[in-house]
């Protein structure tokens, strides 16, 4: 085994084979300072507190547990109806020198087994008996792959569960609910189970045919999101919460975050969370919540009315700032200072004039439910409250543990233009990279582009990066922060709600400190990468 630095805080653990990766992650479980373990195809990532133990220490280990040779149990066997309609079908013929109808009756005669999970929550590796399929990903990924593609790459079939980012080769579709919170257990593919695709009826339903369960993909349109108030509702409704934030104008996003579901990225749960955990510990603090208690995330301009008396604060990215009250009268409020508002204040914040975004922390904080232990909304994954509409209620709770705290020194967030720095460390596929490449790195400036979301900022550099090594990568755990280079050359850094493995080499990442700073870039910001120590590996 090789141990390499894929953060400041976890290493990637290279394998014989997946076998070795399925047996050292089972062996693993346990040992002090590993806070996670993500298998992929060859790799364990193995993410660790710092104040606990080393990288170093750590490594060593690792690669000194001794692993138990004993297969996992098979799992259950479930049959997937496809229509194979994929956009790249006739594509993989081509690369597979085969016809299009030979690639639908070999991967339909194949017996498919998940071997691990991850990308996204019910995305399951799939590996087969048949040789043929082996097939690149392709060179630019997606930006969205429809949910239901039924797709490959690599040596890996796989079914994407919702839309998301996706750079495999779609050879069809299916209706099979992959993914679903209110299910025992919530993945229909989970690893061990035996898969089988079918050719699906073209006029069949979720209900209708084999192997599909019925039901929602995440949350159920009930708690996903409290709605608009009702029309009729007098100031004592039963059904409009006592203290609640209305929406008049959600801006570009606003959502429902807090610390996220740190833990579950081998199930491929992102940790999601807010993506500037410094903004939302301010806004927190300001309003006396505890640290973790949820707020609203958001992208400015926006507009929120209160319903019952409270104190709110605003963090994050710098705008103009108001409040305007029942009787009309208009009073600007400070950044990061708490203010307390009355029934039917409207709250407006302007377009951010620094950072990206805000952070609106009230007393008592948000109560939305909770799926998989946080409130947090995962934009990749559908997990969580729905990005909030105009006229939507959302609820606030009536107590807080502390008082409020004056505000303190604003925090120095960019502008449009301004050069940022963000500290990396290098790993673990720098090596893929020509020795230029990885100079060009931390030597060129990079812009933010505007196809940038929570899931990652996509930059554009002057001079791509190059490959050393052509190969395709299989599918490997990814941090927050990571920097994965797809064929194309320009970098993507990872945000919170990031795929947790992938399959295009991570040529570093930035450190933890850096992370929440690059939640605050907007598009046309120029980012510079500073390296701040060398790669460990062993």
């Amino acid at each position: 085994m090789r141990v390499l630095t894929a953060s400041d805080r976890a290493v990637l653990v290279e394998c014989a084979d997946l076998d070795e990766t399925m047996r050292m992650h089972r062996a693993w479980a346990g040992m002090p300072g590993v806070l996670e373990r993500v298998p992929g195809a060859r790799t364990v990532l193995v993410r660790f507190d710092p104040l606990v133990t080393s990288a170093a220490r750590l490594a060593r280990a690792l690669v000194a547990t001794d692993a138990d040779a004993a297969p996992p149990a098979s799992g259950a066997e479930v049959t997937v109806p496809v229509r194979y309609d994929g956009d790249d079908l006739t594509e993989v013929a081509t690369l597979l020198g085969v016809s299009a109808q030979e690639v639908i009756r070999r991967h339909r005669a194949a017996r498919w087994t998940v071997a691990f999970s991850g990308f996204a929550p019910g995305f399951g590796y799939l590996v087969c008996d048949d040789p043929l399929f082996e097939v690149p990903r392709r060179a630019s990924p997606r930006t969205r792959v429809p949910a239901g593609s039924v797709a490959l790459a690599g040596r890996f079939g796989g079914v994407y569960p919702r839309e998301s980012p996706g750079g495999w080769q779609l050879i069809g579709t299916t209706d099979a609910v992959l993914w679903d919170v209110h299910r025992d257990p919530p993945a229909l593919l989970s690893p061990g189970t035996v898969v089988r695709f079918t050719v699906a009826e073209r006029d069949a339903g979720p209900s209708d045919v084999p192997g599909v369960v019925s039901g929602v993909s995440g949350a159920s349109a009930a708690d996903r999101c409290v709605g608009p108030r009702p029309a009729d509702a007098g100031p004592d409704d039963p059904r409009v919460p006592t203290s609640a934030l209305v929406v008049v104008n959600p801006g570009l996003q606003l959502l429902v975050q807090d610390r996220g579901r740190p833990g579950l990225a081998k199930l491929g749960v992102p940790a999601s969370g807010a993506a500037d955990r410094v903004a939302l510990r301010d806004a927190n603090r300001a309003v006396g919540n505890s640290p973790g208690s949820a707020v609203l995330e958001g992208i400015g301009p926006a507009a929120l009315r209160f319903h019952g008396d409270g104190v709110a604060a605003v963090t994050g990215a710098v705008a103009e700032l108001t409040v305007t009250g029942a009787d009309g009268r208009v009073r600007a409020v400070g950044h990061s200072v708490p203010f307390a508002v009355a029934d039917g204040d409207e709250l407006q914040i302007g377009a951010p004039s620094r950072g990206l975004r805000f952070a609106i922390g009230v007393r008592g904080g948000v109560r939305m439910p909770a799926h998989l232990g946080s409130r947090s909304t995962d934009t990749l994954s559908g997990i969580g409250p729905a990005p909030l509409q105009p006229g939507d209620e959302v609820p606030v709770g009536d107590t807080a543990p502390l008082a409020v705290e004056p505000a303190r020194l604003p925090r120095e967030l960019p502008a449009p233009g301004d050069l940022v720095v963000l500290d990396v460390t290098l790993g673990p596929r720098e090596h893929w990279f020509t020795p230029d490449s990885v100079r060009t790195l931390s030597e060129q400036e990079w812009l933010v582009t505007p196809r940038s979301d929570r899931v990652g900022i996509r930059l554009q550099g002057e001079r791509p990066l190059q490959r050393a090594i052509r190969d395709e990568l299989p599918s490997e755990g990814a941090v927050d922060g990571a920097i994965q280079v797809p064929a194309d050359g320009q970098p993507v850094i990872f945000l919170p709600d990031h795929p947790t493995t992938g399959g295009y080499p991570v040529i570093g990442a930035l450190t933890d400190a850096a992370r929440d700073l690059a939640g605050q870039l907007p598009p046309g910001v120029r980012v510079r990468f500073r390296v701040v120590s060398p790669p460990f590996d062993q």
